[in-house]
């Protein structure tokens, strides 16, 4: 996965937008006006990309044991938040579960009106 795959991949979702709250490094998903993703662009020119995602905190726990590249949240809550790492040892098709699953925890968060505006605003 490649940083225009990542960006089409996360704008394909219902609900989403870029923003760049904190500097212009620093490219960040959100739905419903929430964090679900966030990438640094310098690291992607570096070679060295990564991404925090939200996560289930026991699950989190379990990927972190499992793989080298899933670390807790690099400034974020180490809770829910991990740092993935690409070069590493994790698939791109499980990157995108993970992205999933961030995306999912986000929306579910999200007030019933939120999320059904959303809905509504994709139909």
């Amino acid at each position: 996965m490649d940083i225009q795959q990542l960006y089409e991949f996360c704008l394909s979702k219902k609900g989403v937008t870029e923003h760049f709250p904190f500097d212009e490094d620093t490219l960040v998903f959100k739905v419903g006006g929430k964090m679900f993703c966030l990438t640094s662009l310098k690291e992607w020119e570096k070679g060295t990309p990564s991404l925090n995602l939200k996560c289930d905190p026991e699950k989190a726990l379990e990927l972190r044991a499992e793989y080298e590249a899933i670390n807790p949240g690099y400034h974020m809550s180490k809770i829910h938040w991990n740092t993935v790492n690409f070069n590493g040892d994790v698939s791109n098709k499980l990157m995108c579960e993970l992205i999933n699953h961030s995306y999912e925890l986000v929306f579910k968060s999200l007030t019933k009106k939120i999320q059904s505006e959303i809905l509504e605003l994709e139909n």
